[in-house]
């Protein structure tokens, strides 16, 4: 594992922003024998950039992403196993088109381009790409003519899932076809001397039934890897890490109860023990007994030093009146740091903060060394600590992806419950409560929430929808409950299902459970007279609501 503890990406100063300029020797070098194989994902823009590197860590070779224009001595000094070129929305033969460094196909490092990056390797080395009106978009019928390599093992005919309004026209001398579809004669090339290789469909998407070996083979029979890659290796390295760093020194942790906090101090626990203080700030917008369920788990399972700041009462002062989803959101933020900050004062000793990063949170926030330049959301370290705390972070998660902290959690012992919680936003309920928040709403929201999520786990599809809530909508609506006429609350039910969470669609839960929760909600909660279920997919809707 890259050094999860011991470099600069990974312990900073809480004010320090990473240092993007760093010598390649400073950050890359490390002894971890998890690293010795690495593969290199080169990212042009691609919506799947994040999913390659994933399908990459499958085979239990860690991927990392970077850069598009990354030079091809930089490349070098990572010494790679394996560079994958993603796919891209641009054209090769456009001005301004993003392009590699045309050196990297002169290092003997494999190379795998997808889509666009075949079109660019193809172009670099000699062939051409160009516009059809034989477009591809979505799933093709795909015939190997060559088995070689990347099809060993693989059916002569496959389903394929095509994305691309441009093709390879030509490849030249240097170049040959290992596949092809109906109107694309080069949907797979090999070059002859080389080892760079091209695909024009999506082996990383689930719509390749054969991706996934598709990429296997390339990660492991082209480019030699051999599968070092191992969740159980990589935190018993990063025990140690975290050991060296500390020494005698305390470390914070705030916890919220979401998987991602929870690995992290149980991470810290198993490393320094006592010296780890948890902080737990209830805000009053936490679900039904959450607050309980957290503290059984870090006092009961790992007897950490938790302390509980129960500020509810100044989180509801401070969001009295407002009904603006970014207002509620900046006064829970500033409330946040003021209840934290006051109890962090009062832990001896506290040298560090550590935190859930996620390597997508990396990536996405322009924060990766090397990776890719576009900044897609601000990354706040524990709700935007302010600087005058000044401690040094701690980010041991920030090399993995979601899925790889699940799995983690489960390695070092955490609750199944509590490791496939489904997220839970930082601002809590908050964004679920549509409009003025007051008390009255928040114990309706609660109590159907707590229904929903009952109902889900016992029809045995919690682990199956990724995250499922209730929201409280600001409206209300005529009902007839026996002879009486109501004007009572509406609650909406979303559940959604997806990989990454940048993309969603909504769960396609069975009418008798849906019909169960309303039944429940409506009989149960006071205040309800209508349950809705809320079928839109992300994009366009988010998946919450605020």
């Amino acid at each position: 594992m890259q050094a999860a503890i011991g470099s600069q990406r990974c312990v900073r100063r809480a004010s320090e922003p990473v240092d993007m300029s760093t010598p390649a020797s400073d950050v890359i070098t490390d002894s971890s024998a998890l690293m010795d194989e690495r593969v290199l994902v080169l990212d042009f823009g691609s919506q799947y950039a994040q999913l390659i590197a994933r399908r990459v860590r499958e085979q239990n070779v860690y991927c990392q992403i970077v850069r598009h224009d990354i030079s091809a001595e930089r490349i070098a000094e990572y010494a790679p196993r394996g560079i994958i070129l993603s796919g891209g929305p641009s054209s090769v033969y456009e001005d301004g088109a993003p392009r590699c460094d045309p050196k990297l196909f002169e290092l003997g490092i494999p190379v795998l381009g997808i889509c666009y990056g075949m079109q660019l390797a193809c172009d670099a080395l000699g062939g051409s790409v160009q516009h059809t009106p034989s477009r591809e978009y979505g799933r093709a019928h795909c015939e190997v003519t060559d088995a070689a390599d990347l099809f060993d093992g693989l059916p002569t005919n496959m389903q394929v899932w095509m994305s691309h309004g441009d093709q390879v026209s030509s490849v030249g001398e240097m170049f040959h076809a290992q596949a092809r579809t109906e109107t694309c004669p080069f949907a797979a090339v090999k070059h002859a001397s080389l080892p760079v290789y091209g695909l024009q469909f999506h082996p990383e998407v689930t719509h390749t039934p054969e991706g996934k070996q598709l990429l296997r083979n390339f990660v492991l029979r082209v480019c030699g890897c051999t599968g070092k890659w191992q969740l159980s290796d990589f935190a018993e390295e990063t025990i140690g890490q975290i050991r060296e760093i500390v020494g005698d020194r305390r470390v914070i942790c705030g916890l919220s109860g979401g998987v991602d906090s929870s690995v992290v101090a149980a991470l810290l626990y198993k490393a320094i023990g006592p010296q780890l203080a948890c902080i737990l700030v209830d805000n009053g917008l936490l679900r039904k007994a959450e607050q309980a369920d957290v503290v059984k788990a870090f006092t009961e399972h790992f007897k950490a030093d938790l302390h509980v700041v129960d500020a509810g009462p100044q989180f509801m002062e401070a969001l009295e009146g407002i009904s603006e989803p970014q207002e509620k959101r900046r006064r829970i933020g500033h409330q946040f740091i003021e209840a934290f900050k006051s109890e962090a004062t009062k832990i001896e000793s506290a040298h560090f903060l550590a935190q859930g990063t996620l390597y997508p949170d990396v990536i996405e926030s322009g924060a990766a060394q090397d990776g890719p330049a576009a900044t897609i959301k601000l990354h706040h370290n524990v709700g935007g600590l302010p600087e005058e705390l000044g401690f040094e972070l701690i980010e041991p998660l920030r090399d993995l992806f979601k899925d790889e902290v699940r799995r983690l959690g489960i390695e070092l012992g955490l609750p199944e419950d509590l490791v496939w919680r489904h997220p839970f936003p930082g601002p809590g309920l908050a964004v679920r409560c549509l409009g003025e928040i007051t008390e009255e709403k928040l114990a309706v929201l609660r109590e159907a929430d707590a229904i929903v999520v009952e109902e889900v786990k016992a029809a045995g599809l919690y682990r199956q929808t990724s995250q499922t809530f209730a929201v409280l909508l600001p409206v209300q609506s005529v009902g007839v409950m026996g002879d009486a006429r109501t004007y009572d609350n509406c609650v909406a039910v979303r559940s959604v299902d997806t990989d990454d969470f940048m993309t969603a669609d909504w769960s396609r839960l069975p009418y008798d459970l849906l019909a169960k929760i309303s039944t429940r909600i409506i009989n149960e909660v006071k205040g309800v007279n209508r349950v809705c279920y809320d079928i839109s997919s992300k994009p366009p809707a988010t998946i919450e609501w605020e």
